[in-house]
């Protein structure tokens, strides 16, 4: 695990990993060194067995405004709070065909992990921040929270892989709501399309994202990330493919230590307690 992060607090609860991304003054907007360690965080979540579940957050109100494209990489988030002096300076001529892959291979990473993930959603969201968000596998949302699609609004196109993952978790007119009108969308909203698990008082987001992410730490978490990451390939792959993946699953899931203490726990007709082997 990353030592001394720049731009996160890194915080183990147990088996329950938070990762709450800290850069109050450019309103939580993912730079260049956040984005760096938000995938190598990933990685490192994926790789230490005794992380058996992940919380996603925000700072101060703020969940996330998004990637800060800026050359100086410090200015503000893709929700366009930008100071005076990024404004009037002219257009860059950076290539930003190639400034956006960094960033569409940390949603990638994010989107493949195999660590179940709650993002507990404290606050403004906009731009990127909507994918930091929506691409957890449950989803707490702050009553009130304030989403931004916001790339219409700049002028910009969706980037950061916004094209190849919003229109798997928002229906295609939702979608088209909030990339063309560029509306500020609440999280009541976003409950009423589907897209947030859990809407609470603004106090209570980080708790309840906590008791879920514990009682998902508590369970069979091996088995779990296979089937999480199976229901993700199933967005892109063939019935014929996700048969074979379904089987090879089995296969490998039939002899792991959960599975038999699921089996004998049911036999034995008391509640399993489940290690994640």
């Amino acid at each position: 695990m990353i030592e001394n992060p720049e731009t996160l607090i890194l915080e183990r609860d147990g088996a329950v990993l938070w990762v709450r991304m800290h850069r109050p003054e450019a309103r939580n907007g993912i730079n260049m060194v956040m984005r760096q360690e938000l995938e190598q965080t990933f990685l490192d979540v994926d790789d230490d067995p005794e992380i058996r579940c992940m919380v996603l957050t925000g700072y101060e109100r703020t969940f996330c405004t998004g990637g800060d494209l800026m050359p100086s990489g410090g200015s503000g988030g893709s929700d366009g709070s930008r100071s005076r002096s990024a404004v009037d300076r002219p257009p860059s001529q950076m290539d930003y065909r190639r400034a956006v892959r960094p960033f569409q291979q940390l949603t990638r990473t994010y989107w493949e992990m195999a660590t179940p993930v709650v993002s507990a959603v404290n606050g403004t969201t906009a731009g990127m921040g909507w994918m930091m968000a929506l691409l957890a596998d449950l989803v707490v949302a702050a009553e009130g929270a304030r989403w931004t699609h916001v790339f219409a609004r700049r002028g910009m196109v969706p980037h950061a892989g916004d094209p190849f993952f919003m229109p798997r978790v928002l229906s295609f007119h939702r979608l088209n709501e909030a990339m063309l009108l560029s509306d500020t969308i609440t999280s009541e909203t976003l409950t009423e399309w589907g897209c947030v698990n859990r809407l609470v008082p603004e106090d209570q987001v980080e708790a309840v994202a906590g008791e879920l992410a514990a009682r998902i730490a508590a369970g069979p978490t091996r088995s779990l990330g296979i089937s999480k990451q199976m229901y993700r390939r199933s967005l892109t792959n063939s019935m014929e493919t996700m048969f074979y993946e379904e089987a090879d699953a089995t296969a490998l899931v039939t002899n792991t230590t959960d599975r038999y203490e699921g089996v004998k726990s049911l036999m034995e007709n008391r509640p399993p307690e489940f290690t994640g082997s």
